[in-house]
């Protein structure tokens, strides 16, 4: 049949049960395996959902490619500094992905870059004949290297930079915007895509529930979820703060963050959470004027 003559041609193809109301137990014959099949009712909005998760998963790859990481935030010739502290969390012998990955998007754009701990940035700054372009930090370390970096020269967090590549800015602003409303004993989410070893200190773990326990004035009750263990129903939270996403793709977050917003559950990311409980979100959102308008018109 058609169904199996479409997925001979590796065409990507979704099957749509309507009406699951009134026949609940509909079914199609002859459904490839990897053909996928989505049951809803559209007058009640029933499965809508999963649609919109399965189209996302039928996407070429290339429809979802990430927008530019950094370098179009510089003009030709500007130097940007990147900010690597060397910590407990930092993998010996190594960077990072998100650090690796903004040094070749610069690299591959002809523009250059300075690399520097926290503790030399002061003497960083002091190398350079102007200022530089950009300032990108690890998150964690956002509070100090703000006080060091004049407010003329834009900074923003690697975090940041990857709501854009992997994600929606612009809902994750809102979702960051929504910590303001949040109380004691509400329950948060914090979501990490990979699995990792927690280390003394982590970021999801100990960094983030102190940062925004401190920030609420009483204690939050969190919930960690690794991997794909992403839950369906997001309706107990009040927030869901998701990692950066270095190690998914950026159909997966968005996927997330679709499902967040049929469920009217804020979500944001880690940069932007940290940026938002220090104070400092309007700062690291300088670079992004449309995002930095955003915030500025629904914070009034």
């Amino acid at each position: 049949g058609i169904l199996t003559l479409l997925d001979q041609r590796k065409i990507p193809t979704i099957v749509v049960i309507n009406k699951i109301d009134l026949a609940p137990s509909a079914t199609v014959q002859d459904v490839p395996s990897k053909t996928q099949v989505v049951r809803l009712c559209a007058a009640q909005g029933i499965g809508m959902e999963a649609l919109h998760e399965a189209i996302l998963r039928s996407l070429p790859d290339g429809y979802l490619q990430e927008p530019p990481l950094l370098a179009d935030l510089v003009q030709p010739g500007q130097m940007v500094i990147l900010v690597v502290p060397i910590d407990k969390a930092a993998p010996k012998g190594r960077l990072i992905l998100p650090q690796v990955q903004a040094i070749r998007d610069l690299l591959d754009h002809h523009l250059g870059c300075l690399v520097a701990k926290d503790t030399e940035l002061a003497w960083a700054l002091m190398q350079l004949k102007t200022d530089p372009g950009l300032v990108v930090t690890d998150s964690q370390a956002l509070a100090s290297v703000s006080k060091i970096v004049h407010e003329r020269i834009p900074l923003t967090s690697f975090s940041i930079l990857f709501a854009r590549y992997k994600g929606d800015l612009m809902a994750l602003v809102q979702g960051a915007m929504a910590v303001d409303g949040l109380k004691p004993g509400d329950r948060v989410l914090v979501a990490e895509s990979c699995s990792h070893h927690p280390v003394q200190d982590d970021i999801g773990t100990v960094k983030i529930p102190r940062w925004l326990n401190h920030h609420v004035g009483g204690q939050l009750r969190f919930q960690t979820a690794h991997g794909h263990d992403f839950p369906e129903d997001l309706r107990q939270y009040r927030l869901v703060i998701q990692c950066g996403g270095c190690m998914t793709n950026r159909r997966e977050v968005l996927s997330r963050i679709f499902r967040a917003q049929q469920q009217a559950v804020p979500i944001t990311n880690y940069g932007l959470l940290i940026a938002k409980s220090l104070g400092l979100l309007e700062r690291v959102l300088q670079p992004f004027p449309e995002a930095l308008a955003f915030y500025k018109e629904n914070s009034k």
